[in-house]
């Protein structure tokens, strides 16, 4: 059957309606639509002749980049899968990730060979070959795989992605998605958000989120506009470069438009080509939204997860007051239930319960743990483990999440991989960690630490431990050394207690940030 809905072909659309065009803005240095199409070309091939094929895992570790995106396009032009992992992880971290995914090759940056060197030096499975990213690298000498692939046609449901994320276990898990899902995913956001070849999208996510890619850059792609990439986060940068690249779109987390909203440049920006300013990751403060709408650019709510693709809902700039706070309706193609978590039957009609999620965009599960995709699912339907609440209308609002998640700075958090980090050190025998309001990062940790028996612990040795075995902005704002946790039913930790106690601490923390 051939295929319908793979991706590689939309850079080759696009590249022959107008090989001229830019599709790249990365740093001041321009790609064009042509010089795209034919590196990623180029470099298909000779990930082909060294043996990758179908079905092979290609791991990154990578700044956002014109680069990267050129493995990207190899990889859908191949039907392999681009596995990027994050480079604020520690190697520990990273090693988990590798071992987890199994890649076929590893890709790295220069500036992160030691990171990937170390992470790939550490796996006790067998280790993939490294290159480098570019054209002085992975494009001009590919090393050979060590279990080759024949080629073969791409096919939908061939892996395009797979996106780790923090999940309630220890370890991250990674989230497949497939060609088929990506183009939904796409699609629905073609007919919520429409883009064209005039558009200007503005890129400020880094490219390990799934919202990198599927959340305007490509479908951006996919009909000839320009990406305007900006690998870190400087809220004056982002300013500049929405007046004097003309951005009309841009996605980013509510920690990132308070930045921008809060900076001296705010009232001087030009901003008025902005059409489209999408927010998402997790609730954003009244004083953001009114901030915005304020200088005639209104934020556009979003709601979703990497294992649904990750659009879910959308609440359009243009909805009233009454719906503020609100994260909107289905993007098409999308369906969404209620459920109520204690008797599992659905919710008719306004009320509260769990959402879960349907649609051609939702993942096909965890990479190599179907016990885990098990457990995720119901039928044709996703759990997202999010309690939210809908009105009459059809309109929803994210309660709370029923999983312990929690999200700092448009991070996703697992307090469960956090715990299992701190009770690596030899005197911490037990850890809960819970996410507290925080004004500027949306959420941050508090940790509750219990040492091992007869031993001293403080604090600041707990967290000079954290530094060393998690990413910064894992890392708790506050951690508490305490004699014993709070215990409910069946022995589990009474997070609900520790919350309560962790507002308390954090009151007194003055606000840091992930670095």
């Amino acid at each position: 059957m051939t295929a319908r809905h793979v991706v590689g072909p939309w850079l080759s659309a696009s590249a022959e309606r107008d090989p001229h065009r830019i599709a790249i803005d990365d740093r001041g240095v321009t790609v064009t639509y042509g010089e795209l199409e034919e590196r990623s070309a180029a470099l298909a091939q000779r990930l082909q002749q060294a043996g990758y094929g179908p079905g092979h895992l290609i791991a990154s570790v990578a700044v956002s980049s014109a680069d990267h995106v050129v493995l990207f396009f190899a990889c859908a032009r191949l039907g392999a899968a681009l596995v990027p992992i994050s480079w604020r992880l520690t190697p520990r971290e990273a090693t988990g990730l590798l071992e987890t995914a199994r890649p076929a090759l590893l890709v790295s940056d220069e500036a992160f060979t030691t990171l990937a060197t170390e992470a790939r030096e550490a796996m006790s499975a067998p280790r993939p070959p490294h290159a480098h990213l570019g054209s002085q690298g992975i494009e001009a000498h590919v090393p050979a795989a060590a279990h080759p692939r024949p080629a073969r046609e791409v096919r939908d449901e061939d892996a395009l992605l797979v996106i780790f994320t923090s999940g309630t276990q220890a370890r991250p898990r990674g989230v497949v998605l497939t060609h088929e899902n990506c183009f939904w995913t796409n699609l629905a956001l073609a007919g919520a958000m429409p883009l064209g070849q005039e558009d200007v999208v503005l890129s400020i996510l880094p490219q390990f989120h799934v919202a990198a890619w599927n959340v305007q850059p490509l479908l951006a792609w996919w009909r000839g506009a320009t990406v305007v990439i900006e690998p870190t986060f400087q809220p004056r940068r982002v300013l500049q470069l929405i007046a004097q690249r003309r951005v009309t779109a841009v996605m980013g987390v509510p920690t990132q438009y308070a930045a921008l909203a809060g900076h001296r440049d705010w009232a001087e920006t030009d901003l008025s080509s902005l059409r489209t300013v999408l927010v998402g990751g997790a609730s954003t403060p009244a004083a953001t939204r009114e901030a915005w709408a304020e200088r005639g650019a209104p934020l556009v709510q979003g709601y979703g997860l990497t294992e649904a693709g990750p659009n879910v809902l959308s609440l359009p700039a243009a909805a009233g007051r009454e719906y503020a706070g609100s994260v909107g309706r289905p993007y098409p193609h999308v369906s969404v239930r209620l459920t109520d978590p204690a008797s599992g039957v659905e919710v008719l009609g306004a009320g509260t319960g769990e959402l879960w999620v349907s649609g051609p965009g939702v993942s096909p599960g965890y990479l190599h743990d179907p016990e885990a995709t098990a457990a995720a699912r119901d039928g044709q339907w996703l759990r997202t483990g999010d309690l939210v609440r809908r009105d009459a209308t059809g309109v929803y609002w994210v309660v709370d999440r029923l999983k312990d998640i929690y999200i700092s700075g448009g991070e996703n958090v697992a307090p469960a991989e956090v715990e299992h980090a701190l009770e690596l050190h030899p005197l911490v025998a037990r850890a809960a960690v819970v996410g507290v309001p925080d004004a500027t990062w949306g959420e941050r940790g508090v940790a509750f630490v219990v040492p091992a028996a007869g031993a001293a612990l403080t604090a600041d040795e707990v967290l000079a431990h954290a530094r060393d075995h998690l990413a910064a902005f894992k890392v708790p704002a506050r951690v508490a050394v305490v004699a014993s946790l709070p215990r409910g039913a069946l022995d589990k930790v009474a997070r609900n207690r520790l919350r309560e106690r962790a507002v308390a601490l954090a009151g007194d923390q003055q606000t840091g940030g992930p670095a």
